[in-house]
C-alpha cells in the first residue's frame, strides 16, 4: 500500500491503523533489544512512538517527510529510547551472542580522565539549567544530538524551520544574557 495513501488512511479508519500499528510492532521490539530495555519499556515507547506519528499525521506534518513512515516511527522511538535510557541513567548493553562474535578481541580497559570544566563551560552547565523546557529541547536536540533545523521539525510539535531557527536563536540570546549578568 502507497504511504501517502496509509498517512491519509490514519485519519479515519481504525482497521488499518491497527494494520500499521501490528506491521512494525515487533520489528521496532527486537530493534529496541539492542538498547538493553525490557520488553514492558520498549512496548511502551512502541505505542508512545506510534502515538506521535499518529498526531504528525493528523497534523499534516508527514506530508513533507522524506523517509519512509517506517524510518520515521523508528526515529521517534529512537529519541524516546535514548530519553528512557537517559532518565534511568542506563548504558547500552550488548547481548552475549553478539560479543562472543568478537572473542578474539582483546579487551582493552579503558580509563578516562574526569576533566575539570573550564568557567565558561560552568557558566554555560549552571545558566543552561535555568532555561525553559522549549529552549533545553531545541539546544540540546541541534548541538547535543546534531539534527538539523529540518529533523528538529520532524520530531517535535514545531510547525517550520524558520519557527525552530527562531526559537534557536531566542534561546542562545536568553543564555548568553544569563551567563553575562
Amino acid at each position: 500500500m502507497e504511504e501517502k495513501h496509509i498517512i491519509s488512511l490514519i485519519h479515519k479508519k481504525p482497521k488499518e491503523i491497527e494494520e500499521l500499528y501490528t506491521t512494525h510492532k515487533n520489528s521496532f521490539l527486537n530493534f529496541g533489544k539492542k538498547y538493553g530495555l525490557d520488553y514492558d519499556d520498549l512496548v511502551d515507547i512502541y505505542q508512545e512512538a506510534f502515538i506521535a506519528l499518529r498526531n504528525h499525521a493528523l497534523n499534516g506534518k508527514l506530508t513533507t517527510v522524506k523517509s519512509s513512515l517506517k524510518t520515521y516511527l523508528f526515529g521517534i522511538g529512537k529519541f524516546m529510547i535514548f530519553d528512557l535510557l537517559k532518565e534511568k541513567n542506563k548504558t547500552i548493553t550488548l547481548e552475549t551472542d553478539v560479543l562472543s562474535a568478537y572473542t578474539n578481541i582483546e579487551q582493552v580497559d579503558i580509563e578516562i580522565e574526569n576533566e575539570e570544566l573550564t568557567l565558561e563551560q560552568q557558566l554555560l552547565k549552571t545558566h543552561f539549567k535555568k532555561l525553559g523546557k522549549k529552549c533545553k529541547e531545541v539546544l540540546t536536540l541541534f548541538y547535543s544530538r546534531g539534527l538539523t533545523i529540518d529533523e528538529i521539525v520532524e520530531f517535535t510539535d514545531y510547525t517550520n524551520g524558520s519557527v525552530v531557527r527562531s526559537q534557536k536563536s531566542r534561546c542562545i540570546k536568553t543564555l548568553k544574557e544569563m551567563i553575562k549578568s
